[in-house]
């Protein structure tokens, strides 16, 4: 080891979450180290949400377009996969980072290129790329930002058969003539729509009985339908036991319960996440390597006021827009802290929506699936906030029925849902399927997360004829 290098503060890991408390520790005036192994970005930036956006958007503006009278006969044909990947590449940065460390060194930050783990309190190792060591040290905060990975079950021949994870499904150079895709969930969900939107035979095996469980139910069966209309194969409540493939390059079969072989091309296992954090020195300050990190809503690891964590490593939101969330309302509580606050003393404010605690994780999560329909949801649905306890009643409308989206396309398929708490008459959760529905989302979260009154609403007025106009239909529905 060198001497040892001192920051006010330590990150681990450079990605969305990282990324964003290095921009709020600095701009608090705090010195940050932020230490990464692979590029700098992340798991977003290179094989999640940008590069699977870029492969998405063709697909769903070809869906939109063909709903268009006049223009519906223009955009007949298929997909230029080729270019969709070009214009993939381009938005990964052809997986180089120098844009990100420009933006590094422009906020003052300093990069640490390596494996980081802890070592002891407020302090990290650094392994470099040639195997040199540093050590850093943190006057204050240590922050794991560290991330997921994708979670390969362990069936028999799965390891042998090569499948594909998000990381190959968002940057393969190939559509292959057929893709199987175990899983339900919104990778599933999304890589299925723009796989055979490029030409693929998809099938999509789900082991439960929908496609996005997490969400209204009938968000799930929409996107199903719709995916079924495009030539996909929708399977529910099916189990996977081996996977077989034949030779270095032949086909792929999955042999489902019963021993029914499917047979396919490749093969995507969207079956889960698991958190970064089995090789970073949990265990030198008493933590159990290879967990998700429990923390409390300021986002400090539980037993430790100098340790952080964010984004997907602490479980609470596995998505890149909340762990950025999380990142900036941890770096606000460190810069507090570092400056000398405490709760009721310093100007930590970590209370129900206040300015050091992440409610929104909980309160006020957001969510958009990106397929085709688009399936978007903030809150609580209806079953999770009956599980809570809350005196809840649900409002549904019949988006297609909105004028906007009547002029948005022909034959406009969708939903739209309200829950509302009786007892405070504010909404706590709000779900919009259909195309175009991810523009909805942003009005319902900021109702769900001002607590806004449902006779406040009725003063928002929707501008004529947009498909906003479905607040006044869920509130008339609401009034009754």
């Amino acid at each position: 080891m060198t001497e040892a290098v001192e920051y006010d503060v330590v990150v681990l890991g450079a990605g969305p979450a990282g990324e964003n408390i290095v921009d709020r520790t600095r701009a608090a005036g705090l010195s940050t180290a932020v230490v990464e192994s692979e590029l700098v970005g992340g798991e977003c930036s290179y094989w999640a949400c940008i590069p699977s956006k870029a492969l998405l958007r063709p697909a769903l503006a070809r869906a939109d377009a063909r709903r268009v009278p006049g223009l519906a006969e223009a955009v007949a044909g298929p997909l230029d996969a080729e270019a969709v990947f070009a214009h993939r590449d381009y938005w990964t940065g052809h997986w180089k980072d120098d844009g990100q460390l420009d933006w590094l060194e422009s906020i003052g930050a300093h990069l640490h290129r390596g494996h980081g783990r802890l070592h002891g309190v407020r302090t990290v190792a650094v392994t470099g790329p040639e195997g040199e060591h540093e050590l850093l040290t943190a006057r204050h905060a240590v922050v794991i930002a560290t991330g997921s990975r994708a979670v390969i079950p362990d069936l028999p021949g799965i390891h042998g058969a090569r499948p594909w994870t998000s990381r190959e499904a968002t940057s393969a150079r190939h559509v292959p003539p057929r893709l199987l895709i175990v899983g339900g969930s919104v990778v599933a969900a999304e890589m299925a729509t723009a796989w055979q939107a490029l030409g693929s035979q998809v099938t999509v095996l789900v082991r439960g009985p929908r496609l996005l469980p997490r969400m209204e139910p009938f968000a799930g069966e929409l996107v199903a339908e719709a995916l079924r209309e495009a030539g996909a194969v929708v399977r529910t409540e099916v189990t996977v036991e081996a996977v077989v493939r034949d030779g270095s390059t032949g086909p792929v079969t999955v042999v489902l319960e019963g021993g029914e072989p499917v047979e396919g091309d490749e093969l995507l296992m969207a079956t889960g996440r698991s958190p970064r954090t089995e090789d970073i020195g949990l265990d030198t300050v008493g933590l159990t390597p290879g967990g998700w990190l429990d923390v409390d809503d300021s986002l400090r690891v539980v037993g430790h006021d100098w340790l952080y964590a964010v984004g997907d490593v602490n479980h609470r939101a596995l998505l890149t827009h909340q762990g950025k969330y999380q990142a900036r309302i941890a770096g606000a509580a460190v810069a507090a802290r570092a400056a000398g606050g405490s709760a009721g003393a310093g100007g930590v404010d970590t209370g129900r929506w206040g300015a050091h605690a992440a409610t929104a994780d909980t309160a006020a999560l957001p969510q958009v699936v990106f397929t085709d329909p688009e399936a978007t949801a903030v809150g609580l649905t209806l079953a999770q906030a009956e599980r809570a306890g809350l005196r809840v009643r649900a409002v549904d409308h019949d988006l297609g029925k909105v004028s906007g989206a009547g002029l948005y396309a022909d034959g406009y398929r969708g939903r739209a849902r309200m829950v509302v708490d009786e007892d405070r008459q504010v909404l706590v959760g709000a779900t919009f399927v259909g195309p175009g529905a991810a523009e909805l989302l942003h009005a319902a979260t900021v109702a769900v997360a001002g607590e806004v009154p449902v006779p406040r609403l009725w003063h928002a007025v929707p501008a004529f004829p947009t498909m906003s106009e479905i607040w006044l239909r869920l509130l008339e529905t609401y009034r009754g």
